[in-house]
């Protein structure tokens, strides 16, 4: 059988011997090439080319088909978080579009609304045909930069003659060894993230920790006896009858690790505790005491209590979590004899999940849940509603989960919204898609992922774009957090990110012509783009159906408070990212104009007018609201009654570093989200397998730990390309009155890039560790004694933290374990000596001069000119390889099996001897390592 990868027939040769024995226009419609036999491979080669502005990328065609050429009649479809530059106006545009022109091809909007991040390729009429066998190299410009692989299309499909799309295997490469690539433009000053520096940046020496360094958070005061008792499933539990829920919950977190009898436990309230001494009840305080007769806790009210047994679970060791999470768990399980006294910071500890952007099961959830809990955050801010999809049902609404919380492949959106961000029904059917990969390894391209970095099947409709929660699935998720003293702040987005809800309720018309809930008005002529692209997403103020709706949905959400018997504590508004320009905003619009109420009005104070409705009519049914920063401003006078601020934007350079402090100082009372050290979603460094967008800043676990949310300037070191930068000494500083009002901080995880459970945990994990150090533990560092805390909480997480999460099991959940970020090593060689290090005290590495055979590294060993390192955790998981001196692949050069390549950005090793055959075009010679 002749190789799939060795070109058959030229692509002349072949047009003209199809010529020869078909009529014209016969031969695309005669032979296309199988879509699962093609290979889109994307990577960024220049961004010099116009600085800032585009980037120069190459779009390589495989066509392993063995038969037929990929001539005409075709369209590729995509979608891109970056814009194809020849979809842009003016002189850039009509540039990239005449080189794409030059190769035969165009691009364009894909969907009939010409609204958001969907695009389609297309042959045009002097297209010369890809060959069988033939790889197609074609020059595109793309705006801005792509310095990660997840900056890359998505989502591709190609359809011939009008058909069915059927998915496109592609990749994303980048190669971090090439400044072109990786230097987004000329003032990014940023390193990329390699072994070498990664060795430099480990300084942490392994230390011995302090029963209260062992805790994360750290508790106020801790302090060991000496000794241990043994606690189990069987310990006897005494709880008056306030605390049976937490009394359950005790119980079964040891029955998840210890099945026997043990000591007995008694859990108390006491509504005076005074923990920190000073005169004055402390709410969610707790002392714990383990003595030989027995654990005895004691909390301020029963969130206390229920602090008081998640730090109980961390005394447990990890030892005993994993002898559970393997089968043979212990009788019963040893903790030390201690007395601990522990109380908040701040009331208010939060994490916000995305699940707009991609869906997650109510499972995840729940996992995410149990996790806040054990780590003492308290409020799960919700994103329910967004562009890309709507995910609670609305009894008496069915259009909101029926089509909008619906992605598929509808260019004219007349059942669901059309794909987006490189998904919609993840990798079931019913999406319009045919031929989609069966599993996350065929959409790996071959490799199972171990969502320990950038994954290729994320560019391979591995993404929920479609689901919803049932009204009984989110009541259940209330009681589960109510159970664990979570409340749960559900955001309705709006006026913007609203196109789910716009959309929806214009299909609710088509279908049924009832306009009662319609949220635009069809004449407005004005025109806005927001940032992800949307020029249809934005609620129409002066319409008495867009607060019917919003009033009808509210009424909904209460009931299902009510029915799981949780308060409805607040509701978050939204807010954020108005489409531009202001001035645009309902310009154009009859409804307004022809209103009394709102004719003659600007933008801004149109604006206005709908916050008041819109927060009036969620404080019926929740006491207080919040919402991004976006709804007011700390330079006019404009405020909401029972309304807090998240202060988001204060990305160094934006003119928005002190807004923050500004509402506070006036006494509009704050919940700290800013983006530069709390947004989770962003990359964790630049290193193109680090999954996440890095347009504030990169954020790892040390940007957490060392956020300082009352003097958050002290952070500000350096802007998010590298560049050293200084407080301006015009930002606001935060007075001791302003102290006052600042209620606590959120920790975002938006969901763009968040397609998997494991992805989100991945860049949850370890940064909310750090945000639930800073938004918990009262002793924040000095910024002079930052450094000396962060070396600690390093060896804390790869000592004591990283070993249980390995092995952590969710209260009333099935599994165990979280995929937290492992950490890869630093390495360097010198003299064919390898030194390798890990950020993480405690924490195994292992080297390999093969990608085969890895061993154990302890101290500094000969290795040769290159070598390969990576870290073990301990339930056996690796980090991502961290090569060493490793060689580039050179064309036409012979190799030894063993051999370790670097080509495109990606590591091979020779399975065989192999000479001149390129890595990625030649199964059975190579085998790809990363």
């Amino acid at each position: 059988m002749p190789n799939r990868h060795t070109a058959v027939l030229s692509a002349a040769a072949l047009t003209a011997a199809l010529a020869a024995v078909l009529p014209p226009g016969a031969a695309s419609a005669a032979c296309h090439p199988d879509a699962r036999d093609l290979m889109l491979t994307y990577q960024p080669v220049d961004h010099t080319v116009a600085d800032a502005r585009y980037h120069l990328a190459r779009l390589t065609i495989d066509n392993r088909d063995r038969r037929c050429a990929l001539g005409d009649g075709w369209a590729m479809y995509f979608n891109s978080v970056r814009r194809p530059a020849a979809v842009l106006a003016g002189e850039a545009g009509e540039a990239a579009r005449g080189r794409l022109a030059a190769q035969g091809l165009s691009v364009a909007r894909a969907d009939a609304a010409q609204s958001g991040d969907f695009y389609t390729l297309k042959p045009l009429a002097g297209f010369e045909p890809v060959a069988p066998g033939e790889r197609r190299a074609i020059d595109i410009d793309v705006e801005l930069w792509a310095v990660h692989k997840s900056d890359a299309p998505a989502g591709w499909t190609i359809a011939f003659g009008g058909g069915k799309p059927r998915w496109v295997p592609a990749r994303s490469l980048l190669d971090p060894a090439d400044p072109k690539q990786t230097t987004a433009f000329s003032g990014d000053n940023r390193p990329v993230e390699t072994a070498a520096t990664r060795y430099a940046g480990n300084t942490a020496p392994k230390t011995d920790l302090t029963l209260k360094q062992s805790l994360v958070p750290q508790p106020l005061s801790a302090s060991a006896s000496g000794g241990t008792v043994r606690i189990g499933g069987g310990s006897p539990v005494s709880a008056p009858r306030s605390l049976r829920a937490e009394e359950r919950y005790l119980r079964s977190a040891l029955r998840d690790v210890a099945r026997g009898r043990g000591a007995p436990i008694s859990l108390h309230v006491d509504p005076k505790l005074d923990v920190d001494r000073d005169g004055k009840a402390d709410a969610e305080g707790y002392t714990l005491s383990a003595t030989a007769r027995g654990v005895r806790i004691v909390g301020a009210d029963r969130a206390g209590v229920l602090y008081g047994v998640q730090t109980l679970r961390q005394l447990v060791p990890a030892g005993a979590y994993e002898a559970a999470a393997r089968g043979r768990p212990e009788p019963s399980v040893k903790v030390p004899r201690v007395e601990i006294a522990d109380a908040p910071l701040f009331g208010y500890r939060g994490l916000h999940l995305d699940v707009g952007r991609h869906f997650e099961s109510p499972g995840t959830v729940k996992k995410f849940l149990d996790l806040m809990s054990f780590t003492k955050m308290n409020r799960l801010h919700l994103g329910l509603t967004n562009d890309e999809g709507w995910r609670l049902q609305i009894p008496g609404l069915p259009e909101l989960t029926g089509y909008g919380s619906r992605r598929e492949f509808d260019l004219e959106e007349k059942q669901a919204l059309h794909q987006g961000m490189g998904s919609a029904n993840d990798l079931g059917p019913g999406d319009g898609i045919a031929g989609k990969p069966r599993d996350e390894t065929e959409a790996n391209l071959g490799r199972r992922p171990a969502y320990q970095g950038f994954e290729q099947g994320t560019a391979n409709f591995v993404g929920k774009g479609s689901g919803f929660y049932t009204a009984r699935e989110f009541e259940d998720i209330l009681r589960y957090a109510a159970e664990r003293h979570v409340q749960v702040v559900p955001e309705l987005n709006f006026p913007a990110h609203a196109r789910a809800a716009v959309q929806s309720m214009e299909y609710r018309h088509r279908r049924t012509g009832d306009s009662a809930y319609r949220l635009l008005d069809p004449d407005d002529t004005s025109e806005h783009v927001s940032v992800q692209y949307y020029n249809d997403n934005l609620v129409n103020p002066c319409l008495d159906s867009t607060y019917r709706f919003l009033d009808k949905v509210v009424s909904e959400v209460a009931k299902m408070y009510r029915r799981a018997g949780v308060p409805f504590e607040r509701l978050n508004l939204g807010g954020d990212e108005p489409p531009g320009p202001p001035e645009g905003w309902w310009s154009g619009s009859p409804a307004c104009q022809n209103n009394p109420d709102t004719a003659g009005k600007s933008g801004e104070e149109l604006k206005r007018l709908f916050f008041t409705r819109w927060n009036a009519i969620a404080r019926k049914v929740a006491g207080k609201t919040a919402g991004w920063e976006d709804i007011t401003d700390p330079t006019h006078s404009f405020r909401l009654e029972g309304f807090n601020p998240l202060p988001w934007q204060n990305v160094w350079g934006w003119g928005r570093e002190d807004w923050a402090y500004r509402f506070a100082n006036e006494g509009t009372p704050v919940i700290l989200a800013h983006a530069t050290n709390l947004y989770m979603d962003l990359a964790y460094n630049k290193d193109p397998d680090e999954p996440g967008y890095y347009w504030a800043a990169y954020v790892d676990e040390k940007s957490t730990f060392t956020y300082q949310p009352f003097d958050v300037y002290a952070n500000a070191t350096e802007d998010r390309w590298g560049n050293a930068i200084t407080p301006d000494p015009s930002w606001t500083r935060l007075t001791p009155e302003g102290r006052k009002n600042i209620l606590g901080l959120e920790v975002q995880l938006w969901g763009e890039n968040g397609k998997t459970p494991e992805i989100r945990e991945y860049q949850a994990f370890p940064k909310l560790l750090g945000a639930a150090e800073r938004a918990w533990n009262r002793d924040t560092p000095a910024p002079g004694e930052m450094d000396a805390a962060w070396k600690v909480f390093s060896n804390t997480l790869g000592q004591k933290t990283f070993p249980l999460l390995s092995f952590y099991k969710p209260v009333g959940l099935p599994g165990h374990g979280v995929n937290y970020r492992i950490p890869p090593p630093g390495a360097k060689i010198s003299g064919g000596t390898l030194a390798a290090n890990v950020r993480n005290p405690g924490m195994a590495v292992e080297y390999s001069t093969d990608g085969r055979h890895w061993r154990p590294y302890r101290t500094p060993v000969k290795v040769g000119a290159y070598a390969l390192t990576r870290t073990r955790a301990a339930d056996g998981r690796t980090s991502r390889i961290s090569p060493a001196g490793v060689p580039a692949w050179e064309g036409g050069a012979s190799y030894k099996p063993g051999a370790v390549v670097s080509h495109r950005g990606e590591l091979y090793t020779a399975t065989r001897p192999v000479s001149g055959k390129e890595p990625g075009l030649s199964p059975g010679h190579w085998a790809l390592l990363q």
